[in-house]
């Protein structure tokens, strides 16, 4: 007994030692955010503090001194999370976290934008390398002051490498990745589709959406599409969840999220001010830390006084969106088409380029073919090249920190036509009470947009240049503004821009008629509209799950109450909500077993291709094709009984639910908001210590409050210009990515709950000044 209590207390003691020296190896990478000290690197005093909820202002007296700043805070805060952007674009992954990132290194230096980062720069105008030359000294010397390595390179065993001016272009190509890499895959499985297929069933599933919003209220029609034939005999694989049925069960297909995000502005005469006023949400992946960085930049350029405050990126010298007191602007995703794949003939030159991708223990060849055209990949024993808008010289630049420069919707117009970034819907007010749209970024120059493969000869070479003559749409009569990743540019316009993927239009239709609901509006008028979550959507798929199951209501009649009981909300208690909206999943993906099948066994994901489907399957339910009705079913209605059972099984299995009431599967809890670190997963029981608390889920895709478990608004920014003291700005997360900062999860509640968080910075907690160094 004595020496298993010896024993005891000697593992006890061990395990508090071990406690105690992670504890305060941590706590010595804890960077100082209250110091003074002079360097070489700014020309006038600076000053940089933080508020209650750790919000960076930083005081300067020129641009340049700013971002120097600017980098020094976000060294600071959010160093790994820099120095995952920069690798993850340039395919340098696998060097720090081992080969379990071999693959996306590979796909990443398929498009070689470490290269293309450096030409890039090298491109730039003087000014704007000098911009980011001062950002990348801010982000060294934060980093040179550290006592300890940041706890992300203690459990990878590596080291920071410097930052490079270019490190900041290969962030704004990231976000190409995000924002535009499942087009370039929804092109190539457009084109498998159309071979193996043929055009009946490629135009079949991508019908014109039912939800059209454009701004113009222009309609894009089609003359009525018949049904395709679909052999159904290769719906049964290994994938199917069900061997006697052939179902594919609510999870097979990854549906294709929602990238990009929702935006609205109304002019002035819609505001109790003389300013226009804007709302701005961004979907994205939610992580520990959050993308986004909250800061405001004060400084003198031209002898104009500048202020701005918003949002940056960690790893770029620029305030994505926010207000600089005179203009306020905000993205989404625009979905234009950016992208076209050149089927190679078989005599087609190329040639082929080494990569090498360092490894935790060694490295690796990665060899690249490369054509005229852009670098090719093979499927289906034919070459493809690929021409993205991406790989052109136009792609990148630091313009858009010049937009804090402009004083009203025309100058920032005008200026948005250099600007280098992911092609974004660019909705903007002013002060004087002016809101426009206009698309805002790269934009190829060709004028055939294609969901397919083209021939050589159809390539065209105004892929070199950028579009010049983009449209836009300003001060509408009735005063509104709304784009939501759908199409928003009139039914003539789509002819030349294409389909980039657009989604399905039901949140753009939601946010316009929640826009004309109103006659005047204030932030908090702004706030509900992007909180709500109304089933619209869901609703046809709802009113049908009844139908099915009414037609044998005494062996269904407690899911039928269930079903009634929904709230028409993805609510966090509506069991009715996730009945109806997973098996909307189950009848898609078991529809689309063979075609799912087919494309998966050619390495590629079918979810990129169906932002476009629902029509197309109404349209086989309402007629009930019969060479689409998966095997082993005599009856659509058979088929959609064993659905209902096939998602209502899996659900209970899954949530330990009550298989009689069905309590375990409300919504908040099968779509449960679940913010994680990516090491949290390598701490085991500790992993709590470094994500987000768990909340319930309030919102889903298909409508205004878009929220995942680990997808949603990245951001939610409302203000009128001039009116920033009214501004509300909230973020999924703290400032810092230290989990020991008292900033780690500071304002990740307000986000959860919906709750208000100023758009200005507060009383200042910390200061560091910065001194310039005697010459």
């Amino acid at each position: 007994m004595k020496l298993i209590k010896s024993l005891f207390i000697v593992l006890f003691s061990l395990a508090a030692l071990a406690f105690i020296i992670v504890y305060f190896t941590l706590l010595a990478s804890l960077p100082s955010l209250d110091n003074e000290f002079s360097s070489p690197w700014v020309n006038n005093q600076t000053v940089i503090t933080r508020d209650e909820i750790g919000a960076v202002t930083i005081n300067a007296q020129s641009h340049s001194d700013a971002v120097f700043a600017l980098g020094y805070a976000h060294g600071q805060d959010r160093l790994f999370q820099m120095d995952l952007l920069r690798r993850s674009a340039a395919g340098e992954l696998s060097e720090i976290v081992g080969n379990i990132a071999l693959n996306m290194d590979k796909k990443a230096r398929f498009h070689q934008f470490r290269k293309r980062a450096k030409k890039a720069f090298f491109n730039l105008p003087k000014g704007q390398q000098a911009l980011l030359e001062s950002y990348a000294k801010g982000v060294n010397l934060a980093v040179s002051e550290y006592t300890a390595k940041p706890f992300e390179y203690l459990l990878t065993s590596t080291e920071f490498k410097a930052w490079l001016p270019e490190d900041s272009l290969l962030v704004s190509y990231s976000m190409y990745i995000d924002l535009q890499g499942s087009q370039v895959e929804r092109d190539l499985v457009n084109t498998l589709m159309l071979e193996k297929y043929g055009y009946g069933l490629l135009n079949f599933l991508n019908m014109p959406s039912p939800y059209q919003a454009a701004l113009d209220g222009s309609i894009v029609s089609s003359s009525p599409t018949d049904i395709p034939n679909l052999n159904n005999e290769t719906a049964h694989s290994d994938s199917s969840e069900n061997a006697q049925t052939n179902l594919l069960s609510y999870n097979a297909i990854s549906e294709p999220l929602d990238i990009g995000s929702n935006n609205w502005a109304v002019t002035g005469a819609l505001t109790d001010t003389a300013s226009a006023m804007v709302s701005d949400d961004m979907h994205l992946g939610l992580r520990v830390p959050p993308i986004w960085y909250r800061a405001q930049l004060n400084y003198v350029s031209n002898d104009d006084k500048i202020k701005v405050t918003g949002v940056s990126l960690p790893g770029t010298p620029i305030i994505i969106v926010g207000s600089n007191g005179k203009i306020a602007w905000g993205f989404t995703n625009a979905n234009l088409d950016n992208v076209d794949w050149i089927r190679l003939s078989d005599d087609t030159p190329t040639t082929t380029l080494t990569e090498t991708i360092k490894l935790k223990d060694g490295e690796e060849e990665f060899l690249i073919e490369m054509s005229q055209y852009g670098p090719v990949r093979s499927m289906e024993g034919k070459k493809y090249a690929l021409a993205w808008v991406a790989h052109q010289d136009y792609a990148v630049n630091m313009y858009m920190g010049e937009m804090a420069h402009t004083s009203n919707l025309e100058e920032a117009f005008s200026l948005a036509d250099k600007v280098g970034i992911p092609v974004q819907n660019f909705m903007l007010a002013d002060a004087q009470g002016n809101a426009g749209w206009r698309p805002i970024g790269a934009v190829t120059a060709r004028t055939t947009p294609t969901l397919y493969a083209i021939d050589e000869a159809d390539y065209s070479p105004l892929w070199l240049q950028q579009e010049a003559n983009l449209p836009s749409f300003i001060n509408p009569s009735h005063g509104r503004l709304w784009t939501a990743n759908a199409r928003v540019v009139s039914a003539s316009d789509f002819k030349r821009y294409g389909d980039g993927g657009y989604a399905v239009g039901a949140r753009g239709l939601q946010i316009r008629d929640r826009l004309f609901a109103l006659q005047s509006f204030s932030e908090q008028d702004f706030y509900d509209i992007q909180l709500d979550n109304e089933a619209r959507f869901i609703l046809p798929w709802h009113t049908k799950l009844i139908e099915v199951l009414s037609k044998q209501a005494d062996k269904y009649s407690n899911d039928i109450q269930i079903l009634q009981q929904w709230n028409n909300c993805a609510c966090a208690d509506s069991i009715g909500y996730t009945l109806s909206r997973r098996y909307r999943s189950t009848v898609i993906n078991s529809l689309l077993a063979p075609i799912y099948n087919e494309v998966k066994s050619s390495q590629l994901s079918l979810g990129s291709a169906l932002r476009s489907v629902e029509p197309a399957i109404w349209q086989l339910l309402d007629k009930e094709a019969e060479s689409w009705l998966p095997l082993g079913f005599d009856s659509y209605d058979e088929f959609l009984i064993a659905s209902y059972e096939e998602t209502k099984s899996k659900l209970v299995k899954q949530y330990d639910a009550n298989p009689e009431t069905l309590k375990g599967i409300e919504w908040g809890e099968v779509n449960k908001l679940q913010i994680q670190h990516p090491f949290a997963a390598q701490l085991g029981p500790l992993a709590g210590l470094l994500n987000m608390p768990e909340v319930e889920g309030f919102g889903d895709s298909y409508m205004p409050a878009v929220q995942a478990q680990k997808f949603g608004a990245s951001q939610r920014l409302i203000v009128r210009p001039g009116n920033e003291e009214n501004g509300i700005l909230t973020l999924p997360g703290g400032q810092s990515g230290h989990p020991l900062s008292e900033f780690y999860d500071a304002g990740f509640m307000q986000y959860a709950e919906g709750k208000n968080t100023a758009m200005l910075p507060g009383e200042a907690r910390h200061t560091i000044t910065i001194k310039a160094e005697q010459k």
